[in-house]
């Protein structure tokens, strides 16, 4: 009947502990003060006992003071940062153990070799420590001394079992809140102290709370930001992705460039409960891109008026070279027939020069205009549906005779293709690469032209087997007057700037490849 009686009032009394400590915990008592409550407890229910809860620290393995409250304090001192260890008394063997260590006697307990002179000096005759276990492992010990020999009694294994579980939920409790108040706090700096403007808003934007720093650069008060919507004080420049650039007029008359980030914090749904909003001053750096920028446009173009300005002086000296040959043969036969009366055979040749020459220059000066047209996208075209084959068999006889002159073999390998572009500008492109690839070709040399149809163009492709063109050269063929040092007597120039032109003019476009010692072939596709 005692035993009943004894397990109801300690049930009862674990009852009210349990209750008192959690109230204490919801209350955010300090963990010492929980736990010195744990321990009272244990003391009321084993009189004569004195009871021990230390802190297991697992960065440095030690033990230290938790709640004593009724061993003295030079005790809890001596033994407050104890390493934990096999043979380090009954808490830091237990500790390590992870087991419940009994030291029925100290005075002759192996483990308490180094504590039996503290032990001695306090009269502490025994100890039973057992590991306290929280959600990560042992969190701690909770230690019962006596003053004379003693070995735990089930009742008291029982009870030390239950408190010590009730001192694990507040030790786990205190990890978990010092975690989160540790988390907060840091939280608050860097929001509170950063130099960026940052603000916390609910999912639809509307704003709970903001920085020092976003309420200066917005030029408001805090209470005029609450409630505020971020998108109703920033003028968003494009999309409002993540991050967004925004434009803001400030009070004092300023617009400023801003940069927008925002993210989500997500509640345990996974849905957003609030929005995080990141708001960054750039207006002097964008500032400063502009002026970058400017003075970048105006050396580009100082440098394009340069380059125009140059090749215009090019341009004038190189036609200026290329006329003066035809019009000194003008002259002088001019001259000729004025002052001597010449037989009329000798007459007729001196007129075939002049007409000659000036048949030259005219094409010259055709072929200058429509440069210039082109370039001033003002070339009249007149496109109509031709058959591409009789194009290429016409140029070839028309290129019949300088090919005879030069030794060189035409070959017409075109098939069958219709195209609708302008008749007489096809042609002009076709003259001027044949006859490119005849005079630059070699004796005994052929030039191929072929033809074959795509799905959306027709290729015409002119091949000859001169002595081609080294790579860096390539581009210098589209350079008007360029003639890359040749000196055959033929030619101004013109005819590749002039054919890759109305190519081009034509919706369609030109390319050029060569290998030195093999050959050239220049490829038109135009658009069917």
């Amino acid at each position: 009947m005692t035993e009943v009686r004894e397990a109801v009032g300690d049930a009862e009394a674990l009852l009210r502990a349990q209750s008192g400590v959690l109230e204490r915990i919801a209350g955010g008592a300090p963990l010492a003060e929980v736990l010195t409550e744990v321990a009272t407890t244990l003391e009321r229910l084993m009189p004569g006992c004195h009871c021990s809860i230390l802190l297991l620290d697992l960065e440095s393995a030690t033990l230290h003071h938790g709640a004593a409250p009724s061993l003295p304090a030079a005790w809890s001192e001596g033994i407050d940062g104890l390493p934990i260890g096999r043979d380090a008394g009954s808490c830091g063997a237990a500790a390590f153990l992870g087991v419940p260590v009994i030291a029925e006697d100290v005075t002759t307990d192996p483990r308490w070799v180094q504590f039996r002179e503290l032990a001695g000096a306090h009269r502490l005759r025994a100890c039973w420590s057992t590991p306290i276990r929280g959600r990560g492992g042992v969190v701690g010990t909770f230690a019962v001394y006596h003053e004379r020999t003693h070995q735990p009694a089930p009742r008291e294994r029982d009870l030390v079992d239950r408190l010590t579980h009730l001192a694990s939920v507040a030790i786990d409790h205190d990890t978990l809140f010092g975690a989160l108040a540790d988390s907060e706090e840091r939280f608050r700096r860097a929001f509170d102290d950063n130099v960026t403007g940052m603000a916390i808003t609910e999912p639809d934007g509307a704003v709970t709370r903001t920085n020092e720093a976003l309420r200066d650069l917005l030029g408001r008060t805090e209470f005029e930001l609450l409630g505020a919507r971020l998108d109703e004080l920033l003028t968003p420049a494009g999309e409002s992705a993540a991050p967004y650039e925004a434009t803001l007029s400030h009070p004092d008359g300023r617009t400023l460039d801003l940069v927008v980030s925002v993210s989500p914090v997500a509640g345990p749904d996974g849905r957003p409960v609030r929005l995080i909003a990141n708001v960054l001053d750039v207006t002097q750096r964008r500032a400063a891109e502009r002026e970058r920028r400017g003075r970048r446009e105006a050396e580009v173009a100082r440098q394009a008026a340069e380059q125009a300005s140059r090749a215009k002086t090019d341009f004038v000296a190189a036609l200026g070279h290329e006329l003066r040959t035809p019009l000194q043969a003008v002259t002088g036969f001019t001259e000729l027939l004025g002052s001597l009366d010449l037989p009329p055979e000798r007459r007729r040749a001196a007129l075939e020069h002049i007409n000659d020459a000036a048949g030259h220059i005219l094409a010259m000066v055709d072929d200058v205009l429509d440069v210039a047209r082109i370039e001033a996208r003002a070339l009249p075209l007149h496109p109509a549906d031709l058959d591409v084959a009789a194009v290429v068999a016409e140029v070839l006889h028309l290129l019949e005779p300088l090919a005879g002159a030069e030794g060189v073999h035409l070959r017409d390998e075109s098939g069958p293709a219709s195209v609708c572009c302008d008749e007489r500008r096809l042609k002009q492109v076709l003259l001027n690469l044949a006859g490119n690839a005849v005079r630059y070709n070699r004796a005994g040399g052929t030039v191929t032209i072929t033809t074959r149809v795509e799905a959306e163009a027709v290729v015409v492709t002119v091949a000859d087997s001169g002595r081609g063109v080294a790579p860096e050269d390539l581009e210098r063929l589209f350079t008007p007057f360029d003639r890359l040092g040749a000196d055959t007597g033929q030619g101004v120039g013109l005819g590749l700037p002039l054919a890759k032109g109305l190519a081009e003019a034509m919706g369609g476009r030109l390319a050029v490849t060569s290998v030195v010692g093999q050959g050239t072939t220049v490829e038109v596709r135009l658009p069917r």
